[in-house]
């Protein structure tokens, strides 16, 4: 994870490839004896995984809604944008690429992370905005819809720029610039969960200590997230690592 649910941590790659990529690193000339396996390796032929197609799913499920305002679906089309600018003009692939692996996929306290991030994040606001369309709590929902909209935005930014074509300081701008974006959303959200008590439309009062609860949790996890994992701890990971990668190529 790298401040969403998105695969930073090799979780695509099989065991055996994996095994295979640290053997091509130890041994550079294995490349020449190896066959080709890029057709086989979802990361690199560019397939959508089961965990973006979900994402995205759910993208075009909340937009088609009308829950989501025009600056939260122009700012998607301006991270594609400028992702694809940044990763021509400020940080081109490497060539060969290096390992993009920052952290160990088996650790298991980052596994828990991830876990963490995706039931506070995703699941649970998914559950409170479907509860919401029964008990027709529209304010809970539009005030949740844009967090949901954003995150599951960036699981599927983060599948795309986790491949070949993009280096490491790429896959950490997605997370870094959707979480930044979050954040003010996340603030929205608590705002209209904590103005809700005097309207009339703001479901039981069990929901509405629920979506305060959510929304606060949110807000205190993202903002760890960003201000304690990611700008002082995966940043200068990723930026270490193309770097040193850049004047091994040199």
């Amino acid at each position: 994870m790298s401040g969403g649910v998105g695969p930073t941590c090799d979780d695509i790659s099989l065991p055996k490839e994996q095994e295979q990529e640290q053997k091509f690193q130890e041994d550079p000339a294995c490349l020449k004896k190896a066959p080709n396996t890029t057709s086989s390796n979802p990361k690199r032929a560019g397939f959508l995984s089961f965990r973006q197609l979900n994402a995205l799913a759910l993208v075009v499920v909340l937009a088609a809604s009308g829950m989501v305002s025009p600056e939260d679906f122009a700012f998607v089309v301006f991270s594609i944008i400028y992702m694809y600018f940044m990763a021509r003009v400020a940080f081109p692939c490497l060539n060969p690429p290096k390992d993009s692996t920052i952290f160990d996929p088996k650790n298991k306290v980052l596994g828990l992370y991830v876990l963490v991030g995706a039931v506070i994040g995703l699941f649970l606001p998914i559950a409170y905005i479907l509860e919401g369309i029964f008990e027709g709590d529209k304010q809970g929902i539009k005030a949740a819809a844009p967090h949901v909209f954003l995150l599951a935005s960036q699981v599927f930014m983060e599948g795309v720029a986790f491949s070949d074509r993009f280096s490491i300081p790429i896959r950490a701008f997605v997370p870094v610039f959707y979480n930044s974006r979050r954040i003010f959303t996340i603030v929205g959200w608590l705002r209209d969960e904590v103005s809700k008590e005097e309207q009339e439309n703001g479901g039981s009062a069990r929901r509405l200590h629920i979506g305060r609860a959510l929304a606060a949790a949110n807000l205190a996890f993202w903002s760890f997230n960003l201000f304690g994992f990611l700008l002082p701890v995966y940043l200068p990971k990723a930026f270490r690592k193309y770097y040193s990668g850049y004047m091994v190529k040199e």
